[in-house]
């Protein structure tokens, strides 16, 4: 681990696989996550939780609540905010199901893993209570995938509030990984009258911390985290409010960031397009593979 960057132990070998045609890219499932915002006296501050060490994939580090895409994610909700068509545009998917689905999966993950629900009984209106016995028995269900998103909303009479949320990043797991993800990043500010906990089974902490200063910690070796969310942390730390962040959401580029391999004597180069910072050099005894380590990208 080089600063506090996430980084498999078994990286190297597979890399060295899948450039040797011994490895077969598993084809990433899609996702979503959602990076909460509130505003305070200090400035802006982000929702972070800190993964299980236990957990398969980026056991102990820093993350946004999120998770993957259900398949009834893709089931009709009563909606607000930009039409469908312009989400297909803007997250660059195929058609609105899957537009929605990446939309609705942003939403429920959040509810799921920090109890805060995008929504409302009108479309300029929001829940400001999620707290009680009934409220949980539904997240509880949402998390054992025995209740629907689409039913939970429609039994609560509520609006799902895509114009609440503003998509800021793409990231793709690099292929060479065991557990991949097409992962979409948004940003969107605390509902007033709602709080965060960690619901998550998945998590150890929950933090409310300044973007600066959990790169900070990152920096220093402190805090473990994936590239994804320390190139997206330093850009939030530019901005003095919640209300600046979400308006600069539309400028940012959605273009995927999948990191690429490359073979040089005595060892792999990793390295994120745009995100320099990432690169990596890792030493690995034996010669490449494939000649130029070319396939791994």
């Amino acid at each position: 681990m080089s600063n506090g960057q996430w980084y498999p132990p078994e990286w190297p070998d597979r890399i060295r696989a899948l450039a040797a045609g011994e490895l077969t890219a598993v084809t990433p499932r899609r996702a979503a996550t959602v990076m909460l915002l509130k505003d305070t006296s200090e400035g802006v501050r982000v929702h972070m939780l800190r993964r299980r060490a236990s957990m398969a994939f980026a056991g102990g580090a820093y993350v946004y609540p999120g998770g993957g895409v259900d398949e009834r994610d893709a089931r009709p909700v009563r909606w607000a905010g930009p039409s469908l068509s312009e989400w297909v545009l803007r997250l660059g998917v195929e058609d609105e199901a899957s537009a929605q689905a990446v939309v609705c999966a942003a939403v429920r993950e959040t509810y799921e893993e920090a109890g805060v629900l995008l929504a409302g009984e009108t479309g300029d209106s929001v829940v400001e209570d999620t707290t009680g016995a009934a409220w949980e028995a539904d997240r509880a269900a949402l998390v054992d995938r025995k209740l629907p998103f689409a039913e939970f909303l429609d039994r609560r009479g509520l609006v799902l509030r895509s114009d609440l949320l503003g998509a800021w990043a793409r990231w793709i797991t690099p292929e060479f990984e065991p557990r991949r993800f097409d992962t979409w990043f948004f940003v969107a500010s605390l509902p007033k009258g709602q709080r965060t906990r960690n619901a998550s089974t998945e998590a150890d902490r929950t933090v409310w911390i300044r973007p600066a200063d959990a790169a900070a910690g990152y920096d220093r070796g402190e805090l473990l985290m994936m590239p994804p969310t320390v190139a997206t942390l330093r850009v939030l730390g530019r901005f003095a409010g919640t209300a600046d962040a979400l308006a600069a959401a539309a400028g940012q580029d959605l273009a995927p960031i999948l990191a690429q391999a490359r073979w040089e004597e005595g060892g792999v180069v990793l390295s994120w397009p745009g995100h320099e910072e990432f690169t990596k050099h890792i030493p690995v005894g034996g010669t490449d593979p494939a000649g130029a380590m070319g396939g791994a990208r």
